[in-house]
């Protein structure tokens, strides 16, 4: 290796042909084919030959005879067939070294340039031969079956990239010809990778087509999936993260209609009464959001003498959805309707949830019935389970509960009797949260709107009151017949900032954060949060599978059903217990986001903000009007303390990127 040899090295998938200008060591200084002049290590030389150009010609004329030599050796390319090659070679199993095989492929005495080409030709073709330095070993016909295939993955992948970037563009721009239905696959392979990031299968080739057209990642696949129509602006990103399904399935719905669509003969509707009391002309009511249709639970109240006979009546939906049946199967898989303020995901069909299952004004429905002797001071004197027949003769909304609170006389009861067994709850140290809540829903444009709830009202606070109730003596009447439930217990908060129902918004809201998680469980357990010794939830089957489940342990003591054995329920909370909180994080999540969508339209708006705790860079704070929290940034000169209230102003939100921001006024 000296001053003026020509040698090759492999630049970016290409072989460059240079002149050596100077040698240090193992280091060359050269100039390439293409005039640019390089220093690179011998080490990465592809070839190299005896033959030298003179340097002192000049830069310009070593220029043109380098070019003049990869004609030459181009040219000689085209002589060598690299498959017939490996034909005649395959066999022999062993490496081959360049000299020998560039005398397979040159009659004569081949030169540098013969060489070159070898070189050249098996680059170019590296289908059937591996290339290492100078020699080469011939590929397995498997091994090319392999290569092949990749070769033609790449090709595609490569294809796929060009015309993912240039749609992505003109989806952006608006253009012609940037439909879902010309790209699906790209559109598939934008959607995974906006809704699963680095766990998208997709990820790769993605971004691979982001920076081909030369995109930010995120918004950028966003904007492009809402201007072709594949999503909206507010799309509900989470339900397809967790690809919670929206629709049933034919099968399903078909399922479904049979059982609405069912007439019970004569003969079956008197089997019927015989193992069900009729209660249909017990004056029973509802009490729900103005919007509900999936009526699960009714109340009714009677004077027997000095006590009173409350009523508990939850919608039997066993008795319509059998255990592994197609639509329970669906169930099971949904765990738990979702509502949200744009949309609500049932976890039946709304031809059962709203109609067949539904406690229906003036509908005959079998129901499980819960009917508590309770005396003046609101103890429970004696309590029975039943299945039964009820009719309701009046659905009432919060808000018509609330203004007859103080003017009808079983709502007076039904609320008296609530505000009694809490008391009975709170001298058991329950944790009595008491927070309003934002109600949100959305307009006729798509924008939302806000209400205050207060959860102390007479209406929601009787029901949760009486239902929480319910579910105790459930709880209490299954563990008593040593059946295995979906039993919740929770243990003691970390910490009690109040005693009693009393507390600050402040104490609530840190309070809440300080209860401990809720345990699912086969067994009983205490729930500390509730001051019960025993809970599970049955009072919503409807809309919770757990609660279906609840059920169908209490038909199988009444005969009605085979019961889970422990072991399926304890499979059962493994297999929903997770999907559970999903569910709940994502209602929270949806309602969030069009909390921000509300607020992004308040910007430079003042609100009073109450002080959570300290951080690093500031504080963290409630802003009570709307109970969101958000960073509260103060300079160092400013010293808050926990539950102090400062007035600040909206700087910068944003729904769809979970922002929002605010400085002290």
């Amino acid at each position: 290796m000296r001053a003026g040899s020509v040698v090759e090295y492999i630049d970016r998938q290409k072989i460059v042909c240079a002149v050596v200008l100077e040698v240090t060591k193992q280091k060359l200084r050269v100039i390439t084919e293409a005039n640019r002049e390089v220093s690179l290590s011998v080490k990465r030389l592809s070839h190299q030959c005896d033959f030298c150009l003179d340097l002192s010609m000049g830069r310009d004329k070593l220029i043109r005879s380098l070019k003049e030599i990869v004609s030459r050796r181009n040219a000689l390319v085209d002589q060598i067939n690299v498959k017939e090659l490996w034909e005649i070679l395959g066999a022999e199993k062993e490496w081959i070294d360049l000299a020998t095989m560039t005398e397979f492929c040159f009659q004569g005495n081949p030169i540098g340039d013969n060489e070159s080409a070898v070189v050249r030709a098996f680059f170019q073709d590296r289908l059937y031969f591996k290339f290492n330095h100078d020699r080469l070993f011939p590929n397995s016909k498997e091994k090319v079956k392999l290569i092949a295939k990749q070769a033609k993955e790449a090709e595609r992948r490569n294809r796929t990239i060009d015309t993912g970037a240039r749609w992505l563009k003109k989806a952006l721009r608006c253009e012609p010809g940037a439909t879902v239905e010309d790209n699906s696959e790209i559109v598939e392979i934008l959607k995974s990778f906006y809704l699963f990031e680095k766990e998208s299968p997709s990820y790769a080739l993605a971004k691979s087509i982001i920076r081909k057209a030369g995109l930010v990642e995120g918004e950028s696949v966003f904007q492009c999936l809402i201007k072709v129509g594949v999503w909206n602006k507010n799309e509900n990103i989470d339900l397809l993260r967790k690809k919670i399904p929206t629709d049933f399935s034919k099968e399903v719905l078909e399922a479904a209609k049979k059982l609405t669509n069912r007439r019970i003969r004569p003969d079956q509707m008197a089997s019927v009464k015989n193992h069900r009391k009729d209660l249909t002309n017990l004056p029973l009511i509802t009490i729900d959001g103005q919007s509900t249709l999936d009526f699960d639970d009714a109340l009714s109240i009677e004077q027997e003498g000095k006590h009173y006979i409350l009523g508990v009546h939850i919608a039997d939906v066993g008795h319509f959805i059998k255990k592994g049946d197609i639509v329970d199967q669906e169930a099971n898989r949904r765990g738990s309707s979702i509502y949200m303020p744009d949309q609500k995901v049932t976890m039946l069909p709304l031809s059962l949830a709203d109609n067949l299952c539904s406690l229906k004004l003036g509908k005959v429905r079998p129901a499980i019935s819960m009917m508590a002797k309770i005396n003046g001071l609101a103890e429970i004197i004696d309590v029975d389970f039943f299945l039964s027949l009820i009719s309701i003769k009046n659905q009432l909304t919060y808000q018509e509960v609330n203004l007859m609170a103080d003017q009808n006389r079983e709502i007076i009861i039904l609320h008296d009797i609530a505000q009694k067994f809490r008391k009975k709850r709170l001298s058991q140290r329950a944790v009595q949260i008491t927070l309003p809540e934002i109600d949100i829903w959305i307009n006729e444009e798509g924008e939302p709107s806000l209400n205050k709830t207060d959860r102390e009202s007479p209406g929601r606070m009787l029901v949760s009151e009486l239902m929480i109730m319910a579910n105790w003596l459930m709880a209490q009447f299954l563990a008593k017949h040593n059946v295995p439930a979906i039993y919740r217990g929770q243990p003691e908060p970390r910490e009690r900032l109040y005693s009693k129902d009393g507390g600050t918004l402040f104490q609530n809201w840190m309070q809440r954060k300080s209860l401990s998680r809720f345990v699912l469980s086969p067994e009983p357990n205490p729930h500390s949060g509730l001051g019960l010794d025993v809970y599970v939830t049955a009072t919503s089957p409807i809309r919770k599978y757990f609660d279906l489940i609840t059920q169908r342990q209490f038909r199988a003591i009444c005969g009605f059903e085979v019961p889970y054995s422990k072991e399926e329920i304890e499979h059962i909370i493994q297999m929903l217990g997770q999907l559970m909180i999903d569910i709940t994080h994502m209602q929270n999540r949806r309602n969030r986001y069009w909390l921000l969508k509300y607020l992004e339209k308040r910007i430079g708006q003042k609100e009073e903000a109450i002080v959570l705790y300290k951080r690093r860079n500031g504080y963290m704070a409630l802003l009570g009007e709307y109970m969101i929290e958000c960073q509260l940034p103060a300079p160092s000169s400013i010293t808050l303390r926990p539950e102090d209230r400062v007035q600040v102003t909206m700087q910068h939100v944003n729904a769809r990127n979970d922002i929002i921001s605010v400085f002290i006024s």
